[in-house]
C-alpha cells in the first residue's frame, strides 16, 4: 500500500488556526467572542469537520454484552471487504494495552480476555468510506461466553461472595470522614430526621460527538486533531499505548462541541492513531449519537442514606451519612468523585459531630466519571433534601434553618478545612428569598400550564410550589494534586501595531476561555490587538477544562506571563528613554511615566524587538484527605450558589413546569459578565434536567435509551426565565480575586426544583429525576 506523503506539520482542512480576538475589552468587560458568530451561523469548524486528502474512516466494534469472556475473534471477512485498509484487535496494540485517566490504568485499548460493560471496544476498522467501515465492522465474528453481570452497586460494595469485576476486587475507594462523637450526639438530639436518596445516571449530552483526525508523520509519529478537555493528560495515556515517545505525538485541540466532563477520558484518540500508523494514511473517526452514549463516561448514580439530629430550635448536632457511588467497569475519576462526595457530603453547614462513609465501586454497568459538579451534585441533592426535612420537623421555614447552620468565613468544614475567603451564605439566602416572585399562574394561556400546548389541563389540578437550595463546590483540583497551568505570551509589532500572542494548551470547550485570555492580555499589556494560538502540546500543560479551574489557573498563567512581558517592556523603555524603571506603567497602548506623562507608544518602545515569556501558575498547595478521619485541607477554593425555584405542578398527571429559577452566586470578581451569566444559566439548565428528565436507563447492565429521542434534555421550552443576583466578594488568593463559577449552579438547581415540587405535592420525593408516577404519588 502506498504510504501517505503528508509531512510533519501538515495542517488538515478546517484544522484550528490562530484567532484574532476582535474589538476591545479588558478584565471586567464583555467583548464579543471570536468564535461566537461562526457558531451561530453554523460555520465553526468542529472536530467532526476535519478533512485530509486520502483519508480513511475508522469504525469501532463494541461488545453487545455487559459481561462476557471473549472466546475468539475472526476478522477475515472484514479484511476481505472491498475498500477496507485495516482491521485491528488487541493483538495489534503496539505498546501498553491499558490506559486510564487518573490513578489506575485499567481500561483496555481493545478488549481481551473479558468484556466488562456493554459497548466496550473490541475491534477497529479503517476503510475508504464511513459506511464501508461500518459494514465491514459487522462482518467481524466474535464468539462470546456470556457471563452473569454484577450490576448492583450495594452488592458490589458489601457482599464478599459476589464475583469481582476487577481482579483487585470491587471497591474503588472508601473515604470516611469523622468529626466528634456521633453516637453521643444521638443521645442529646431533640429532633431526628432521616432519609434515603437516589440519583440516576445523567449524561453530559454534549451535541458534538466524539471525533477527530489522526495523521501519520514522516518521523514515525502522529499528529492528532481531537476534541478533548486536557491535551497533555491525553498525551500521557496515548504515548505508552502507541509505543511512541511523547515528542513524536503532536496534539492540537480541534473545535469542541461541548464537554461537561465527558471528554476528560479518552475515546477515539488511540484507536484513530493506531489505524493511521498501520495504514500510513490519515484516519478520521466520528461517533454516531448511539455510539456516543457508549463512548464516554457518565455521572455516577448514587444511593445515599442520611440521618440528622438537631435541637428543637433547628441547630444541627450530628450527621450520620452513607454515600454509595457506582463507578461502572473501570476506575476513570471515581477516586476523586468519592473524595468530593465525602468532603462535601454535608454541604455548607456547621455540624459538630459527623460520620460519613463514601464508597465508590466497580460494577458491569457503563463506566462513570467526570460530569459537571461531580460527587458534589449527588451529595447536594441529599443534604439539601435533609435540610428541608429538618425545617419541617422543627417548624421552621427553609431559609431560617439554613441560616442557623450556615458556614461563613472562619468556619470549619467537615474535613476540618477552615473557610479562608468571604462566604456570605446567610446573606445570599436572604437575598434569594427577597427577590421578586413571578406573576401568579394565568390559566387562560395553555402555554403557561404544565403540559403546554398538548392541552392536558385548563388549570384544574395545578398547584404552585417554591423551593430553595444551596450548593457548595470545590474549585480546581484537590487532595495534593500539583495543579498548574502554563502560558506563553509574546509581544511584538505586526503591521505597525503592537500585538500580543497568547499560547496555552487550555481547552476552549464553550466556556469562553479564548475571550478571557484576550481580555487579560489587554488589561496587563495595554494593547488592543491580541491573537490566540491554537491549543496544543507545543506549550506546557494547562491542565483540564474542568473543576471550574481554567479562569483561575490558565487565567493566572496568562496574567503572570503578561506581567513578565510588561516588566521587560518597562526595561526597554527605561533603557531607551532614560527613565526610572519603577516609574513606568502602561495605559492606552503607551508606556507612561507617573511623573512626566506619556513617554512613547508601545510600538515605538518595542521597535523590532520581540518580547516573549513563559510562566507557570500554581495555586496554594492542598492535602490528601486522611484515609481514616477524612481530615485535611483538601480543596483550593470553595464557591456557593443559592437557587430559588418556582414550579407549577399538575398533581393529577405528574407534569411539572418550572416557572422561574432565581440564582444568587458569589463569584469573587466578575471577569466577563456575559460569559458568567451564560455559565450560571447553563449549569442551572443541567441541574433542572437532572431534577425532571435526564436519565440513562440501565437494566441488567444494558442501556435502554441511547438516543436523544429517549434521553431527554431541557429545551428552550423547558428552561424558564432566570433572575440572577451576582455578588463580588474577592478571594485574595485568586487571580483578580475571582471565584470559579461554572459548576456551583449545577448543584443547587436540582434540589431547589425538587423542593418546589415537594411544596406543591406534599410528597417526600427522594429520587431524581422525578417521574410522573413519583409526582402523583402512585410510585
Amino acid at each position: 500500500m502506498e504510504r501517505n506523503t503528508l509531512r510533519q506539520g501538515t495542517v488538515p482542512d478546517r484544522a484550528p488556526r490562530e484567532i484574532t480576538a476582535p474589538g476591545t475589552g479588558g478584565v471586567g468587560d464583555s467583548p464579543p467572542r471570536p468564535d461566537g458568530t461562526l457558531k451561530v451561523r453554523g460555520e465553526f469548524a468542529y472536530s467532526s469537520d476535519l478533512w485530509a486528502d486520502g483519508m480513511l474512516w475508522g469504525a469501532t466494534l463494541r461488545s453487545p454484552h455487559p459481561r462476557a469472556r471473549i472466546v475468539s475473534i475472526d476478522v477475515a471477512a472484514a479484511l476481505a471487504h472491498p475498500g477496507v485498509a485495516a482491521v485491528l484487535t488487541h493483538e495489534d496494540v503496539p505498546g501498553r494495552r491499558h490506559f486510564g485517566l487518573d490513578h489506575t490504568a485499567d481500561q483496555p485499548v481493545l478488549a481481551f480476555g473479558e468484556v466488562r460493560h456493554q459497548g466496550e471496544p473490541v475491534a477497529l476498522v479503517a476503510a475508504d468510506h464511513p459506511e464501508t467501515a461500518r459494514r465491514a465492522m459487522e462482518r467481524i465474528r466474535v464468539e462470546y461466553e456470556v457471563l452473569e453481570p454484577l450490576t448492583d452497586a450495594r452488592r458490589a460494595a458489601f457482599d464478599p461472595s459476589c464475583p469481582p469485576v476487577q481482579p483487585r476486587g470491587n471497591l474503588v475507594r472508601h473515604q470516611p470522614v469523622r468529626v466528634g462523637d456521633v453516637d453521643a450526639a444521638k443521645e442529646a438530639a431533640e429532633v431526628v430526621v432521616s432519609g434515603e436518596y437516589r440519583v440516576g445516571v445523567q449524561d453530559q449530552a454534549f451535541l458534538g460527538p466524539e471525533s477527530g483526525l489522526a495523521v501519520p508523520a514522516e518521523d514515525g509519529g502522529v499528529d492528532l486533531y481531537v476534541a478533548t478537555q486536557w491535551v497533555h493528560n491525553d498525551l500521557k495515556q496515548i504515548a505508552p499505548c502507541l509505543g511512541l515517545p511523547e515528542e513524536r505525538i503532536r496534539m492540537t485541540l480541534s473545535g469542541v462541541g461541548g464537554a461537561f466532563g465527558g471528554r476528560e477520558d479518552l475515546s477515539m484518540q488511540i484507536h484513530a492513531a493506531m489505524l493511521a500508523l498501520r495504514t500510513g494514511r490519515p484516519v478520521k473517526m466520528v461517533y454516531n449519537r448511539q455510539e456516543s452514549f457508549f463512548g464516554h463516561v457518565h455521572r455516577h448514580p448514587a444511593e445515599m442514606r442520611y440521618e440528622y439530629g438537631a435541637t428543637r430550635g433547628g441547630r444541627l448536632l450530628y450527621a450520620d451519612v452513607e454515600i454509595l457511588l457506582d463507578g461502572g467497569a473501570y476506575t476513570s475519576s471515581t477516586m476523586n468523585v468519592v473524595a468530593n462526595a465525602a468532603s462535601l457530603g454535608v454541604g455548607p453547614y456547621v455540624i459538630p459531630n459527623i460520620r460519613i462513609d463514601a464508597y465508590g465501586v466497580y460494577t458491569n454497568n457503563p463506566p462513570c466519571g467526570a460530569m459537571r459538579g461531580f460527587g458534589a451534585v449527588q451529595a447536594c441533592f441529599a443534604y439539601e433534601s435533609m435540610m428541608d426535612r429538618l425545617a419541617e420537623a422543627c417548624g421552621l421555614d427553609p431559609i431560617t434553618v439554613r441560616q442557623i447552620n450556615a458556614v461563613s468565613q472562619g468556619s470549619a468544614l467537615a474535613t476540618g478545612q477552615v473557610v479562608a475567603a468571604p462566604l456570605p451564605m446567610a446573606e445570599m439566602l436572604q437575598r434569594a428569598a427577597d427577590l421578586p416572585m413571578p406573576l401568579p399562574l394565568d390559566a387562560s394561556d395553555i402555554r403557561d400550564l404544565p403540559g403546554g400546548v398538548s392541552q392536558t389541563t385548563r388549570g384544574e389540578g395545578v398547584r404552585r410550589g417554591v423551593g430553595y437550595a444551596v450548593g457548595l463546590k470545590n474549585i480546581c483540583f484537590s487532595e495534593g494534586f500539583d495543579d498548574y497551568s502554563t502560558a506563553r505570551v509574546r509581544l511584538e509589532v505586526v503591521g505597525g501595531r503592537a500585538t500580543a500572542l497568547v499560547h496555552t494548551a487550555a481547552a476552549e470547550v464553550g466556556q469562553g476561555l479564548v475571550t478571557l485570555q484576550a481580555q487579560i492580555a489587554r488589561t496587563e499589556l495595554g494593547v488592543e490587538q491580541v491573537v490566540i494560538h491554537p491549543a496544543d502540546n507545543g506549550v506546557g500543560d494547562a491542565g483540564s477544562s474542568s473543576a471550574s479551574r481554567q479562569s483561575y489557573m490558565t487565567g493566572g498563567a496568562v496574567m503572570t506571563a503578561c506581567r513578565a512581558v510588561r516588566e521587560r517592556v518597562f526595561a526597554l523603555a527605561a533603557a531607551r528613554f532614560g527613565r526610572a524603571y519603577d516609574d513606568l506603567s502602561l495605559s492606552g497602548g503607551k508606556v507612561v511615566s507617573a511623573s512626566e506623562g506619556a513617554l512613547a507608544a508601545i510600538e515605538e518602545v518595542l521597535g523590532d524587538a520581540v518580547v516573549e515569556e513563559v510562566r507557570e501558575y500554581h495555586h496554594a498547595p492542598t492535602e490528601r484527605m486522611d484515609p481514616v478521619t477524612g481530615r485535611g485541607n483538601s480543596h483550593t477554593q470553595l464557591a456557593l450558589c443559592v437557587h430559588r425555584a418556582v414550579v407549577d405542578v399538575d398533581v393529577e398527571l405528574g407534569l411539572v413546569k418550572v416557572v422561574e429559577l432565581a440564582a444568587v452566586q458569589d463569584v469573587g470578581r466578575i471577569l466577563n459578565r456575559l460569559s458568567l451569566e451564560g455559565q450560571i444559566h447553563g449549569g442551572s439548565a443541567q441541574g433542572l434536567g437532572l431534577a425532571l428528565m435526564e436519565e440513562i436507563v440501565i437494566t441488567d447492565g444494558r442501556v435502554r435509551n441511547p438516543s436523544f429521542t429517549d434521553y431527554l434534555i431541557p429545551t428552550i421550552l423547558d428552561m424558564p426565565p432566570m433572575r440572577l443576583d451576582i455578588l463580588e466578594n474577592a478571594d485574595p488568593r485568586a487571580p483578580y480575586g475571582l471565584r470559579g463559577a461554572g459548576e456551583p449552579p449545577t448543584l443547587s438547581s436540582t434540589p431547589a426544583v425538587v423542593a418546589a415540587v415537594r411544596a406543591a405535592t406534599g410528597l417526600p420525593l427522594t429520587r431524581v429525576p422525578l417521574r410522573p408516577e413519583h409526582v402523583t404519588g402512585i410510585a
